[in-house]
Parts: structure tokens; C-alpha cells; sequence
């Protein structure tokens, strides 16, 4: 791991690559961004979530990029002028790092234009109480499913997020049937409810007493 700020040359500007919301939501000014992609890391829903998308008994999960030596994760790699880097490292680190479950790292992205650059990326903590990255994906699914928290269904953050990515024509078939599995198991949730409450024998309404005649 390296806290040094990665260039590409371009007299020291900075690039950042990302790989979830950072894709089309930054929250900072840039010169250049443009479909990259990283080899021996994937994309995935890795960390269990336990404030923003579930709570500590029922958590949910999000995303993260882990190491895997046959993986490639494609994502949006992004420019930031020089004299802007300092700024937009303290900016993101403060956005990524508020739960210690992400390292920052440089990282070797291929541009689509062809050309390699180094970048700044968080990548898993593999090591943190929350990363569950060995979890089946059925176990994961149920996971995402039950999952609600202060800032919404664990469900809906992966929709969002396969939204995205089909809208920047970024195919991930992992998160696809992550997605597709999870509804799955929601719709099923939703209908064991239905019948449960269906079952329950009726209140009936409080007599009321006959008028003094």
C-alpha cells in the first residue's frame, strides 16, 4: 500500500479510479475521465453493511473491489489537475475511509484510449470484521435482501449501482445475478409475509350494544 500521489506526467496530475459511485457521482472537478480497467481485481458486494444499509442485526451489504489474479474490473478512471490533488485525496479519503474498510492504493489502469496510468483506488480491507467477501452468492443475496438501514435498502444501493453501470455500458455479470438473486429472495420474503398474515384469524369489531328501547 502507498499514500504517495500517483501520476501519469501530465505534470503531476492526479488520477483516481472508480469502481462504484465515484463513476458518476465524484462530488469533485476534473479535467478528464474516461472508461478504464484494472486487472487482478473484481468488483463486488464484500462488506457488510450495519448504519447506511442495514443495522448490526440485521446488516446488509456493499460493494468493494478485491484482489483476484484472473479478474479484470472495468470502471471510470478519473483526472484531476495538479494543483486540485492535494484537495480531492483529503476529500475522498474522508468519503471512503470513514469506516476503515477500505486501504488506499495505486493502481495500474489501462485507459481506453490505450494508455496506462497509475491511480489512487480504495480497495477491500480483507482483513476488517465486516468483509464477507468468501460468502456464497445466495448467502450474499439474502443478505442484500433483509438489509435496511439509515440510508436504505441494501437492495436498492445494488439496483442503483447495476443501473449505473449498465447506463455507462459496463457489463458485470457478478452483479447481475447478485441483483437478480436478491430480488428473488425479497419477492419470496414478501410472499412467506403475505400468507403469514393472511393465516391470522380476524379482529372482530367491538359490539356495540343495543339502543334502551
Amino acid at each position: 500500500m502507498t499514500e504517495s500521489v500517483p501520476t501519469t506526467g501530465n505534470h503531476g496530475d492526479l488520477w483516481v479510479f472508480g469502481y462504484g459511485s465515484l463513476m458518476w457521482r465524484p462530488g469533485f472537478s476534473f479535467v478528464e475521465m474516461q472508461a478504464g480497467r484494472v486487472a487482478g481485481f473484481v468488483r463486488d458486494m464484500c462488506f457488510l453493511s450495519i448504519h447506511y444499509r442495514g443495522t448490526p442485526e440485521t446488516p446488509g451489504l456493499v460493494c468493494g473491489l478485491m484482489e483476484d489474479a484472473r479478474g479484470v474490473c472495468v470502471g471510470r478512471a478519473i483526472r484531476v489537475a495538479a494543483a486540485e490533488a492535494a484537495a480531492v485525496i483529503a476529500y475522498l479519503d474522508a468519503r471512503e475511509l470513514i469506516t476503515d474498510i477500505y486501504h488506499p492504493r495505486t493502481v495500474v489502469v489501462t485507459l481506453e484510449d490505450g494508455r496506462t496510468v497509475s491511480a489512487r483506488c480504495y480497495v477491500a480491507d480483507t482483513t476488517h470484521a465486516q468483509f464477507v467477501g468468501g460468502w456464497s452468492e445466495a448467502e450474499k443475496a439474502a443478505a442484500i435482501a433483509a438489509g435496511r438501514g439509515s440510508e436504505g435498502r441494501s437492495l436498492d444501493y445494488l439496483a442503483s449501482l447495476v443501473s449505473h453501470m449498465d447506463e455507462l455500458g459496463i457489463g458485470d455479470g457478478h452483479m447481475h445475478r447478485l441483483l437478480e438473486l436478491a430480488r428473488l429472495k425479497d419477492a419470496a420474503a414478501e410472499g412467506a409475509a403475505a400468507c403469514a398474515d393472511s393465516g391470522r384469524p380476524s379482529r372482530s369489531p367491538p359490539r356495540t350494544p343495543p339502543a334502551p328501547e
